[in-house]
Parts: structure tokens; C-alpha cells; sequence
């Protein structure tokens, strides 16, 4: 049912923990199934240089703040705002419809933190 690449997410996430002194942190939750997701960034200039996460949630919730994560470090804010959850979806060999609120939880987190930072995206 879940792809090797997830798994590995899921088993051995990058990035999770606290982030000391961040630039901003948010957190976001899905009151349907209970999953919770904080996420925190460090920012150099306007590129994201560290990023970490706490997550409380099911197998794709935790995979998908993994590798959300991983595609952000390095990134300029305007660049994070492609992310989408078709793409955490997608790159992680494609979620099932029933697990697909993991990819929405970890974008809700991604559009909650560019608006605390005052990013508009597209």
C-alpha cells in the first residue's frame, strides 16, 4: 500500500525536533482525524536555512512533513510556494485517496507558515 520511498520518510524522517530560535513556527491540525503538524524555519536573507518538525499523526502525516522538509531547505520563500500536496503526493509514489490528507496537512502547514512570514504565492 505505501511506497518504499514513503516508508524510509516514515521510518527515518529528516529533520524532526525542535528548532532553536526560529524565524517563525506555526502549527496546524486536521480536526477530523486528529493529526497535528508543527513546523519551524530558520531564515538567512529570504532562503529557508534550517527547518524542522513535530508531528503527531498517521504514517503519511509524518512522511509527508519528512519530506516536506527536505524540499524546503535551501529554498527561497517564493520557491516553497509551489509546493503542493499533489507533489508531496506524487513524490512520494502517489498517495491513496484515504491517506492523501497527510500531503493536504503538510501544505496547510506550508501556506500557514508563508502567511505568518508575509509570502504571498500563487
Amino acid at each position: 500500500m505505501f511506497s518504499a520511498t514513503l516508508l524510509d520518510h516514515f521510518q527515518s524522517p529528516r529533520n524532526a525536533g525542535e528548532l532553536p530560535n526560529p524565524t517563525a513556527r506555526i502549527e496546524v491540525t486536521n480536526p477530523v482525524c486528529g493529526d497535528l503538524l508543527q513546523l519551524s524555519v530558520l531564515l538567512e536573507h529570504t532562503r529557508i536555512a534550517a527547518v524542522r518538525f513535530l508531528c503527531r499523526g498517521c504514517t503519511t502525516a509524518i512522511a509527508c512533513a519528512s519530506l516536506l522538509t527536505e524540499q524546503l531547505r535551501g529554498r527561497t520563500l517564493l520557491e516553497c510556494g509551489l509546493v503542493t500536496p499533489k507533489s508531496l503526493s506524487e513524490a512520494l509514489g502517489g498517495l491513496p485517496a484515504a491517506t492523501f490528507h497527510g500531503a493536504q496537512l503538510a501544505s496547510d502547514a506550508l501556506k500557514t507558515l508563508l502567511r505568518k512570514l508575509n509570502v504571498t504565492s500563487g
